[in-house]
């Protein structure tokens, strides 16, 4: 049973990295939370601390959000909790480093659905009840991947881009309504995804890696102010805006120098 009278944030990928740093600041500011994530284990635990240090209660919903019906799943049990979500985290995303015509296929198509399919899915079903509220909103993490290709991680970039163009779209049509929407793009992060990604060593690392507290505090602020984009970190905002003027194929070539070990 969730605390009465709290507004609720619905978080993806929330057992680990930024999703995890998320939890933890929407519980200090008095959201009761939705998390959701593969194992349960470390969702059970994670809510249990939270409960402790902030009094916040906690639906934990274990599935697996790369399976095509997760989405439906996870409204279906948020409307028979009858718990209005008035946050939407879209945090859970993964990467594949290596050359796109050697990856798995099978695990190319999974990161779409995740990081594209889901994503989208869960917007569309928890946005328009937020429309209809004029109140809510939404958090779209993304990455500094999402403003050029990325040779070595190619679907990866191609997700996140898609994930910040449709972020910037959605805010435009909700001016108004009461909602936002927010896109938040992070520059390498201090969490599992690197180990995930078998992206452990390449350049890219050398030039800087945040910690994932500050990338979610980060957000949480660009969310409650309502910006439509936040580049976590200033020098990660400054190589986002430099790529902008840089031709396409020396942008993709300095990208694929960075990831290469």
């Amino acid at each position: 049973m969730l605390v009465p009278d709290r507004q609720t944030a619905l978080i993806t990928g929330a057992s680990f990295g930024i999703g995890l740093e998320l939890a933890q600041v929407f519980a200090r500011e008095g959201y009761n939370l939705v998390l959701v994530a593969r194992s349960a284990d470390k969702l059970r635990h994670l809510a249990s601390e939270l409960e402790k240090a902030h009094n916040t209660r906690s639906l934990i919903l274990a599935t697996d959000l790369t399976e095509p019906g997760a989405a439906a799943y996870v409204i279906d049990q948020t409307i028979r909790a009858d718990i209005r979500v008035d946050v939407l985290v879209n945090n859970a995303g993964f990467g594949q480093y290596g050359f796109f015509a050697e990856n798995d296929l099978e695990e190319c198509l999974r990161q779409i659905q995740l990081n594209v399919t889901t994503l989208t899915h869960l917007t569309r079903l928890y946005l328009p009840g937020m429309i209809e509220r004029k109140s809510g909103r939404i958090l779209n993490v993304a990455s500094t991947a999402a403003f050029q290709p990325g040779p070595l991680m190619a679907v990866y970039y191609a997700t996140k881009a898609y994930v910040l163009h449709l972020s910037e779209a959605l805010a435009n049509e909700v001016q108004g309504t009461g909602v936002t929407v927010t896109c938040l793009c992070p520059g390498p992060t201090a969490t599992e995804f690197q180990e995930r990604a078998h992206m452990t060593g390449i350049r890219l690392a050398n030039y800087g890696v945040m910690d994932a507290r500050t990338v979610a505090e980060d957000g949480y602020r660009a969310l409650m102010s309502g910006k439509p984009v936040a580049i976590s970190g200033f020098k990660n905002w400054l190589v986002a805006q430099s790529v902008r003027f840089a031709p396409r194929r020396l942008v993709a070539a300095m990208a694929r120098k960075l990831q290469e070990k």
